[in-house]
């Protein structure tokens, strides 16, 4: 009977993981094989490296060396917000359905799109911040169109993801340690070093790698709030698939990028070995 039981169990988890199983193989599995088959071949379908290093042209090196650069401007910006955010979250003990961690989370529901757009309208020349600055005689704000408004851009749209991971993981820090390292005579200097920052790395951890890698790969912020001016290495993978009609040159630069998010899958599973900077 238990033997019957436990085949039955079997037979209903192997059929409930049946269409996460399909959606893996159709929509992972399949486009990563189809980007290393494109990557590593000519148009005649012999093997090479020559499209993976075609990173390595001038042209490629600038755009990879001021994503990266801007990449890491913006997850530094990012982490020196959110921290501070987080921890006046905890402290207001509030839980994870409050209207407060609401208004975090409510720029992600929106769409991608939507919010780079309004702050180029915000930003462009005659924009909103313009007209308000003339209205009080103030100088206008030239900032459209250079890497600052990407690393603005970048920042607003990826906050929410360096401030969740960062506030899950301080949320479940245990109080009466803590408390314990005040009463052994810690002043809030040494408490913050030596136990809530060692605590709070894997959110640290998972928080810059959300940041980073979307930011590094990012080509929307580049094209509306760069003008289209400022290449980034999203962008010159973006025109050999669009405008060059170019898949290999395109997916053997992709498969560069694949490089920095798999040292960042190996950063989580090294810091965040239990998931505790995964957001909610």
């Amino acid at each position: 009977m238990r033997r019957r039981l436990k085949l039955k169990s079997k037979t209903l988890k192997q059929l409930l993981s049946g269409p996460y199983l399909f959606w893996a193989v159709a929509f992972i599995i399949i486009p990563l094989v189809m980007i290393f088959y494109y990557g590593l071949t000519t148009p005649e379908g012999t093997f090479t490296f020559t499209n993976v290093a075609k990173i390595t042209t001038p042209e490629n090196l600038k755009a990879l060396g001021l994503a990266l650069l801007l990449s890491f401007i913006s997850t530094a910006i990012c982490l020196l917000l959110a921290y501070p955010l987080a921890i006046i979250l905890t402290g207001m003990n509030v839980n994870q359905n409050s209207f407060v961690v609401l208004i975090f989370i409510l720029p992600m529901w929106m769409n991608f799109l939507l919010r780079t757009m309004a702050w180029q309208n915000l930003l462009e020349k005659n924009g909103v911040i313009n007209i308000v600055l003339e209205f009080l005689h103030l100088p206008a704000l030239e900032i459209i169109n250079t890497p600052a408004a990407i690393i603005l851009g970048m920042v607003y749209n990826f906050l929410p993801f360096m401030v969740l991971p960062i506030y899950n993981v301080l949320s479940k820090i245990d109080k009466d340690v803590i408390n314990a390292a005040k009463d052994l005579g810690a002043n809030p200097l040494q408490t913050f070093l030596r136990v809530t920052l060692p605590l709070s790395r894997p959110g640290i951890i998972s928080g810059i790698t959300m940041v980073f890698v979307p930011a590094l790969t990012t080509f929307v912020i580049s094209d509306l709030l760069g003008g289209s001016k400022i290449l980034l290495i999203g962008n010159v993978i973006e025109q050999e698939f669009k405008q060059g009609s170019n898949w290999h040159v395109g997916s053997g630069l992709s498969l560069v990028l694949m490089v920095f998010i798999i040292l960042s899958m190996a950063l989580i599973a090294k810091y965040d070995k239990d998931g505790e900077g995964n957001s909610f």
